[in-house]
């Protein structure tokens, strides 16, 4: 039977969202689903030299109840350099970095208009890069349910990921600290 997710997409998903796709054969994304704040839509969050780090997208307006596909980046902020630069002094020395920095780079640099299709893209380098084959699609909302399991709404930054079933840290050797810091980025 074919494994069907209905989730939300994020920018540069953590660990725990890998992990609770893995072995899906579809992922059902919702573009017309309201912006909520305090989500992963914006946000994520890396190990630098002295702390973990949130990166955050800079977005336009109030965001008064907005659909996710509407909400645009503020690129009145710098906030694309220092992402960019972030993510250089964070893993500039792991090993493979100048293999994969460069698909990165090459989407920031592209200067999306909406977040939504920076997410969509960012999000489809990294299932290529990490070799999961699972197909993307988009509800409309005229569509039945066609999913099999929906994790919408679970996977949110003000919930500990240790009060949800999918993800498990096995510590890896990370480039800056003593202790290991679990559901970081992909990056």
């Amino acid at each position: 039977m074919k494994k069907s997710i209905a989730v939300d997409l994020h920018y540069f998903p953590n660990l725990e969202f890998f992990v609770a796709i893995a072995g899906a054969d579809e992922l059902v994304f919702f573009p017309e689903e309201k912006y909520q704040r305090q989500s992963f839509f914006n946000r994520t969050q890396i190990r630098l030299a002295n702390s973990v780090g949130t990166l955050s997208v800079p977005i336009k307006g109030r965001r008064p109840r907005i659909a996710q596909d509407k909400i645009q980046i503020d690129y009145d902020q710098n906030w694309m350099n220092i992402h960019l630069r972030s993510i250089q002094s964070a893993y500039g020395k792991a090993p493979f970095y100048e293999y994969y920095f460069p698909y990165f780079e090459k989407i920031f640099l592209q200067h999306h208009e909406n977040l939504w299709r920076l997410n969509w893209e960012m999000l489809t380098i990294c299932l290529k890069l990490l070799g999961f084959s699972v197909k993307m699609g988009i509800h409309k909302s005229f569509q039945e349910q066609s999913w099999t399991a929906d994790i919408r709404g679970e996977l949110k930054p003000s919930a500990p990921f240790s009060e949800r079933p999918y993800y498990l840290p096995e510590p890896y050797f990370q480039l800056f600290g003593l202790d290991f810091d679990p559901n970081l980025s992909i990056l």
